[in-house]
């Protein structure tokens, strides 16, 4: 083979590719779903609520919430503007650096987080957790941390 020639997956690789893919597409649509139905939120705009809810005062600088969220500035402020006009999170410029915009929770966004949680951690225990064993979600997690490390900008190949 030579060095051009790409890396085939074999069978147990496909096998395993086609699993996860399917995982990635069906679970997301899934946590969606379900937060759609019983909250009228989407699943990108539970996380963001849900990071202000742990944050310090629920705020957080813009930046470090679109890392927390995984999502780009773009996204996440067309997000926050959206949660905004329901007043479940105000912006504001941080006195420590005028550069930097905040976003908090409000007490309307904190019960939403409130109302919301019961029922997206149900289906992620229903989905994920009940039909795993623990040992199987100690292995999932060590997974998707190595995937995420691999997949991660500027990363040359996983920690092994």
């Amino acid at each position: 083979m030579s060095e051009d020639e790409p890396r085939w997956l074999d069978d147990d690789e496909k096998a395993t590719w086609r699993a996860l893919a399917g995982t990635v597409i069906r679970l997301p649509a899934a946590l969606d779903a379900q937060l759609q139905r019983d909250a009228g939120i989407s699943h990108f705009e539970y996380q963001v609520l849900a990071g202000l809810s742990t944050a310090p005062e629920r705020t957080l600088r813009m930046s470090v919430l679109a890392d927390f969220v995984d999502g780009s500035l773009s996204r996440l402020s067309h997000t926050v503007k959206r949660l905004e006009k329901e007043g479940w999170v105000c912006r504001a410029s941080d006195p420590a650096d005028g550069r930097y915009t905040l976003a908090t929770l409000t007490g309307e966004g904190w019960g939403k987080v409130l109302t919301a949680a019961p029922g997206h951690v149900g289906e992620v225990r229903r989905l994920v957790f009940d039909p795993l064993t623990k040992p199987q979600q100690r292995q999932l997690r060590e997974i998707g941390r190595r995937i995420t490390r691999a997949s991660a900008p500027g990363s040359d190949c996983p920690e092994g």
